[in-house]
């Protein structure tokens, strides 16, 4: 099968799905691993008027382009809707242009500004918000009149996003939001079960940190006449589940937005890393069950800025460019006036080639001396996969931060009995390590675990438990290996202290440990432990708090035959 193939098939009435196959893939956005590849969907739509909703990447541009040619005259392309300006989407549209200047580039106002940065060429545009409409007439072999309702979905996941909907078919265009990285044949969402775990690991990595947005969507959504489809940017397009989608997206958003902390995480779109370096904050703080909230200091209307900063318990800003211009000025202002004296307070290298220093930055925003949210993140060369795993850690900790009195009750709320009872459930002791990557870009974790049972013999197989909010949970994604190393009971404790303790954001977790290093596949084996296990993640079961990983064993080893593992008896079984 090639790397790259063109998917061209009729969906609704004059509709045609135009989906790039990118089989190999393995990595978007802020280095969040993909196991199933990805695609970029774009769409045809024929009334008297014919309509083109997004691109592709760049990586398909001949045969992208020869493959819209076999089903329209480019010049015959009154409209191209721009659901957003990300490259996988826009990618083709300078492209386009050289085939037919006249087209009419259909977009939200911020989506027009960015692509007058992006193409560098005069184009035909209108600008459209919630309620604007276009009219492609009626389509004179089927008779349906394709009209399109248009619908602002800002930070859904970037600042310019638009949705689509056509009132001839009920099909709603929706790019990124409701989409999931899965490559395949399958147009649509027939087996629900095979692609929920991907549907909701792109939740959690692009939506989940705009929960606020989402909901609003949801309630644009809500007020349009039924929806039959929904024709997503990434993915399988959405049909035959789409109730179970739909109220997947209010149910977990709805469970984001249930936290009254939460952290403004401002960042300047399309410059420097500072999209991709904010949404790593934002995914850290996430994982911690806490609430983040993302804003583009370029695009986001003044007083909803000043409302979204003077709410929020905690703020953090990019260095910003040491000349911006004057509406980034102005936005900056009123960041600066927006903030309150008793928010925690963090600052981030945005590595935009001309930034204010990073330390102007935290002395400018920490104007009532509020307390650090953590320490400034500084970026000394362009980010990788190690730079972005220090980040997300730095939201981790801030989110633990902001639950801090939820976990509390939490704690508080069993019922004392029950809590000791819990408790005598004893287990092994353990330290899971997670290594990906090289030199440079070497990521690496461990934890303790004690949660961690034989779960099949063949193959032989374990499942651990892993707290949603460990670092080394985004190391142990499906199809991730890792190593569980046993702790041996007459030589632990040395190890047990050291892998306690609370490492700062982007930490080397093996500093002063002895290790063996590629001896099996997956991460680190301790020196000092009993026995290693070299495991592969096959399935993730969510739980509550925790994920339940199930992976199969494909190495282990032994160091001393007579030796027992060490053991852990807890005295009540509501925290660890």
């Amino acid at each position: 099968m090639s790397k790259l193939s063109i998917q061209c098939e009729v969906f609704g009435a004059d509709s045609i799905a135009l989906r790039s196959l990118d089989w190999e893939r393995n990595r978007f956005d802020i280095e969040f691993g993909l196991r199933n590849g990805t695609t970029y969907n774009s769409f045809l739509i024929n009334g008297s008027k014919t309509a083109l909703i997004d691109t592709s990447h760049l990586k398909f541009q001949q045969i992208w382009l020869n493959k819209i040619k076999e089903y329209v005259n480019p010049k015959q392309i009154h409209y191209l809707i721009i659901s957003h300006t990300e490259p996988d989407h826009s990618g083709l549209i300078n492209d386009l242009l050289e085939l037919n200047p006249e087209i009419e580039i259909i977009a939200s106002k911020v989506a027009i500004q960015f692509l007058a940065n992006q193409i560098h060429r005069p184009f035909n545009s209108r600008a459209v918000k919630s309620g604007d409409q276009i009219d492609l007439g009626i389509n004179q072999t089927s008779g349906i009149h394709h009209q399109f309702q248009f619908i602002s979905a800002p930070n859904l996941h970037w600042p310019d996003t638009i949705f689509s909907f056509d009132k001839g078919t009920s099909i709603l265009y929706t790019c990124d939001a409701f989409g999931l990285h899965y490559c395949s044949n399958e147009l649509f969402d027939k087996d629900a079960e095979i692609i929920a775990e991907d549907f909701r690991y792109y939740y959690d990595c692009l939506m989940g940190p705009n929960a606020r947005s989402v909901v609003q969507a949801l309630k644009r959504i809500d007020e349009l006449a039924e929806i039959n489809t929904i024709a997503v940017g990434h993915g399988p397009l959405l049909h035959h589940n789409l109730n179970r989608w739909v109220n997947d997206y209010r149910e977990w958003s709805k469970q984001r937005n249930q936290h009254e902390n939460y952290a403004a995480i401002c960042y300047i779109s399309q410059y420097g890393f500072c999209d991709q370096l904010s949404q790593a904050i934002a995914h850290g703080i996430g994982k911690a069950g806490a609430q983040g909230q993302l804003i583009d200091l370029q695009a986001t209307d003044s007083q909803e800025l000043s409302n979204l900063i003077s709410e929020a318990k905690a703020v953090i800003a990019p260095t910003w460019p040491s000349e911006p211009d004057i509406d980034l000025q102005n936005s900056i202002g009123t960041l600066l006036a927006a903030l309150k004296q008793k928010q925690l307070i963090a600052v981030y290298d945005s590595y935009g080639g001309n930034d204010e220093p990073i330390d102007s930055v935290a002395s400018q925003l920490r104007s009532f001396e509020q307390k650090e949210a953590f320490k400034p993140l500084r970026v000394k060369e362009e980010p990788n996969g190690k730079t972005y795993q220090e980040f997300e850690e730095a939201g981790t900790d801030l989110g633990q931060v902001l639950n801090q009195n939820k976990n509390i009750s939490m704690m508080k709320s069993l019922n004392n009995d029950l809590d000791k009872a819990l408790g005598r459930l004893s287990g092994g002791l353990y330290v899971v390590t997670a290594s990906q990557g090289k030199t440079n870009n070497l990521r690496q974790s461990a934890m303790v675990a004690s949660w961690v049972s034989q779960a099949s013999f063949k193959p032989p197989g374990l499942t651990v438990a892993v707290a949603k909010d460990r670092a080394i949970e985004s190391l142990m994604q499906i199809g991730d290996r890792f190593v569980i190393n046993v702790l041996r009971e007459d030589n632990y404790k040395h190890l047990l202290r050291h892998f306690l303790k609370r490492f700062p954001p982007g930490a080397d977790r093996f500093s002063g440990v002895n290790i063996l290093e590629n001896v099996a596949k997956g991460g680190p084996v301790l020196t000092d432990a009993l026995a290693f296990l070299s495991c592969q993640v096959k399935q993730k079961l969510e739980g509550p708090d925790h994920w339940i990983i199930y992976a199969i064993v494909e190495q282990g080893n032994v160091a001393d035959a007579e030796a027992r593992t060490a053991v852990h008896h807890r005295k009540v079984g509501n925290h660890y």
